[in-house]
């Protein structure tokens, strides 16, 4: 767009001649102790929202603090135009965090509204689920986007992800390479963190989707109330003609809708649900689903995803997108059908000899116990009494610190035998995680720990026999480990088939 400003910035180590800085408070620091330092790289203006730090008190000739109100581009560039030519133009926003959503999608050209955008939500499922709108869109012949955990992508090119959702500036600079390479639609995923943080404050959300609720987080949002509320926002920023998609199944559907403006539409398990899915079958190599929408026609198809907790995914997707009429039932779930696993979501790897390891991100203890409770009833649908069940999980470091008892106890109850390790302890000591986890079992004695996390999957492994499954949670598709400060090269998924290979 036409405008006299070369790039937003909210890092002043960013700033270059030309820049817009918006100072915002992170969690780490505050961006108004960086005022000066903007201003100097070469700021030609600035946003902020703390009247201690205005104009007054700033290093370069400025003009007035001019705006006690959200702020525009608008008001920007007109500021920018009447100022002197050496002055940093300052602005104070009510929020600078909303401003700098504003601003970045103003800057792009609001690309956002030329896509068709799905944003999902949710504690657990969002990955999946967002995957599986990435590719039912491709399928139905749309160049779609994907902004996720494990990549971003436009179209077929993937591009690294680095946050489950980008910083307002990084998100909308994606819009706008979707939209200029042709895309025309996008499935998102939209954390917590990033409601709570206003990033897609000003983003046009056509649709927006709610997996489930549970205990996750509580370290960056105190309390439950404030986690579901930010979730909440979601629905609450959508237009009238958006739909709202959220599984009936959950305890917490009717509060996340309370108040949206947007078409309501609920799926799940649950009798009352707008589109209702019934598990048929659910074996290793994949779910048989049948299900029924609001006019009683029922669908059955076989899924290459597996685990009651991706028939919820499955039918997820495909509600959102009978929601918002792309295509006919069939049509739907026949592209659906043909979707691949998600990497590092349930993905199973079998041994030479008949031993099934199941990679899976779970860190959360709802995640946890959907996955080993599965894997359980998988196991006893086939009449596998003899097969065992071993899981092998952490807790990350320097995160909340309540779930690790809670994931603890669910291992214990629901598989046969347990193995504490390392799950990106980051700056904490390995031990004194391990130390909360095992607060939680009741015959901490019988669990096996060891702090290494490939030691940890080896001795597992070694110790299962044909036919049983080793649960390997917490890391998913992450090819990394965080120790210390250090990301050091690390894949569960390249573990297991190396040593698979090596005991061939």
């Amino acid at each position: 767009m036409d405008s006299p400003l070369s790039r937003i910035c909210f890092d002043s180590r960013a700033v270059t001649p030309g820049s817009l800085f918006v100072a915002i408070r992170g969690e780490q620091a505050d961006g108004h102790l960086f005022i000066d330092t903007a201003v100097q790289n070469g700021a030609v203006a600035v946003v902020y929202d703390d009247p201690a730090y205005g104009p007054e008190r700033s290093a370069g000739g400025v003009l007035p603090d001019a705006s006690g109100s959200d702020v525009s581009m608008g008001d920007i560039q007109a500021s920018i135009r009447e100022g002197q030519p050496a002055s940093a133009v300052f602005i104070r926003a009510t929020d600078a965090r909303a401003a700098l959503a504003g601003v970045s999608g103003a800057y792009h050209g609001h690309p956002s509204q030329d896509l068709l955008l799905a944003g999902v939500t949710g504690t657990n499922g969002k990955t999946t689920t967002s995957y599986l709108l990435y590719a039912l869109f491709e399928r139905l012949g749309r160049t779609s986007g994907l902004i996720g955990t494990i990549e971003n992508r436009i179209g077929s090119e993937v591009v690294a992800a680095t946050h489950t959702t980008p910083d307002p500036v990084a998100l909308q600079a994606l819009f706008r390479r979707m939209v200029d390479d042709g895309c025309d639609a996008c499935a998102m995923e939209v954390s917590s963190h990033a409601l709570d943080q206003e990033r897609v404050r000003g983003t046009g959300f056509d649709a927006a989707l709610f997996t489930n609720l549970t205990h996750d987080h509580l370290d960056y949002h105190g309390n439950f109330e404030n986690y579901w509320l930010a979730k909440k926002k979601l629905f609450d920023g959508l237009r009238p003609d958006g739909r709202a998609v959220v599984n009936r199944d959950d305890i917490a559907w009717a509060a996340m809708v309370a108040g949206t403006p947007a078409r309501v539409t609920t799926y799940g398990f649950h009798e009352d649900a707008h589109v209702r899915v019934e598990l048929v079958r659910n074996a290793l190599d994949g779910l048989r689903l049948r299900f029924e929408d609001w006019q009683g026609k029922r669908h059955e198809r076989t899924f290459k995803l597996a685990g009651r907790f991706n028939a919820l995914n499955l039918a997820a997707a495909y509600a959102t997108c009978l929601s918002l009429e792309l295509a006919d039932p069939n049509t739907l779930l026949d592209a659906l059908a043909a979707v691949p696993p998600v990497p590092g979501r349930f993905e199973t790897i079998t041994s030479p000899d008949g031993i099934v390891a199941v990679v899976d991100y779970a860190h959360t203890p709802d995640a946890l116990e959907n996955v080993l409770a599965t894997t359980r009833a998988m196991l006893d649908e086939d009449q596998q009494d003899e097969a065992r069940l071993t899981v092998v999980f952490g807790c990350g470091g320097d995160r909340d610190r309540t779930k690790r008892p809670a994931m603890g106890a669910i291992a214990e109850r629901l598989a046969d035998r347990v193995v504490l390790t390392s799950d990106n302890p980051r700056t904490e000591d390995p031990q004194a995680i391990l130390t909360d986890i095992l607060g939680g079992l009741t015959r901490p004695g019988a669990a096996t720990v060891i702090a290494d996390r490939a030691e940890a999957l080896q001795t597992a492994l070694a110790a299962a026999r044909p036919g049983d499954v080793v649960v390997v949670a917490g890391k998913g598709h992450e090819p990394y480990q965080i120790i210390g400060t250090e990301k050091r090269h690390f894949d569960d998924r390249e573990q297991v088939r190396q040593y698979f290979a090596a005991h061939a």
